[in-house]
């Protein structure tokens, strides 16, 4: 454990509105991130403060000065976890608040922490909204890698099982492995899925798939995209133009655009969300792989800065392993408390 002095001058930056009366997200249950064993069961791991405090303090009553230098050893430890320093600097501005200079417990100071990052998250944890209008039409986006063909996948197959009849449209025509693995997971699910020759345009795709949805009455309408890579601006228009083709026969269409992103990207997942947010109009977001990685704090970047609405996370292969998103047990999973 780190020794940290007694007394230090602290000046608080101006505390973000913790939002006190926001409501609980309307889904219970979830998992948490980033601290899930193999089992699937919660890991007994110290989550981001353990580098600070020990692996040992978890229960322990030592009791530290909350002074300017624990708070700085606190905005590194977020800001190594992918925060960010605006985020980080908001949180133990927070955290200090009324508490400078008192001796608070290990676990106090989590508590603490896992409760303002909650704070941030509540507001974001929405599940996908469903229209009565149909077919709705859901566009998924996201870098190559992301786990974006898997996750329209585990959508499709958990929205069937809710009794919806969905129709996906494998749209990253110039890469057949995910047109396979679409067809796959289409044929586990019972869910039709509508392909084109490989290198074809993906708009023309798009439009024929928007056209069966309509003549089939179904409920909804997926369509993966190419994963579009930020730089290549020839990509990101032929996305732009999936999208003016699909509003040809509906002009309210994309109902829904959610970026898929790979939790193991960090900061970088940012950068991602500006790009995307440009060229498509991003309504939601699914971050993937928190299964194996201690870098989900960019979640809490996110939320703090563009305020998108998390839909679910991914925590590994399986169906069942697209789960709602729950900031309380995401905080108190990336903080250890």
């Amino acid at each position: 454990p780190v020794e940290l002095p007694e007394e230090a001058p602290f000046e608080a930056p101006q505390p973000y509105d913790p939002m006190p009366d926001m409501p609980p997200p309307e889904f219970g249950g979830g998992m948490a991130v980033t601290m899930l064993a193999a089992d699937g069961e919660l890991a007994e791991k110290p989550g981001i403060l353990g580098r600070l405090f020990g692996r040992k303090e978890k229960r322990s009553v030592v009791r530290r000065v909350l002074d300017d230098a624990m708070l700085e050893s606190l905005e590194e430890l977020m800001i190594a976890a992918d925060m960010g320093v605006d985020t980080a600097m908001r949180v133990t501005a927070n955290i200090a608040e009324g508490r400078l200079g008192k001796k608070l417990s290990v676990d106090e100071i989590k508590a603490l922490m896992a409760a303002e990052i909650a704070r941030i998250m509540a507001p974001v944890a929405r599940p996908m909204p469903l229209y009565a209008k149909t077919p709705q039409v859901v566009l998924v986006v996201g870098v190559n890698g992301s786990g974006k063909t898997t996750t329209i996948g585990k959508l499709a197959s958990q929205f069937k099982a809710a009794g919806k009849s969905v129709v996906i449209a494998a749209g990253d025509t110039f890469r057949a492995a995910a047109v396979e693995q679409l067809q796959i997971w289409g044929e586990r699910a019972g869910v039709p899925v509508l392909t084109a020759p490989e290198g074809s345009d993906p708009a023309s795709l798009a439009f024929d798939a928007m056209a069966k949805a309509r003549a089939d009455g179904a409920d909804l309408l997926m369509i993966d995209t190419a994963g579009r890579l930020q730089n290549r601006a020839d990509l990101m228009e032929e996305l732009a133009k999936i999208v003016r083709v699909i509003r040809k026969q509906d002009e309210t269409a994309p109902h829904n655009t959610l970026l898929v992103l790979d939790a193991t990207t960090g900061q970088n997942a940012l950068s991602q969300v500006e790009t995307f947010r440009k060229m498509a109009d991003v309504s939601g977001l699914i971050m993937t792989k928190l299964d194996g990685t201690a870098k989900g704090g960019v979640l809490v970047a996110l939320a703090d800065k563009f305020g998108l609405p998390i839909h679910a996370i991914g925590l590994g292969e399986q169906i069942d392993d697209l789960a709602p998103f729950d900031p309380e047990d995401f905080a108190r999973a990336l903080t250890g408390a």
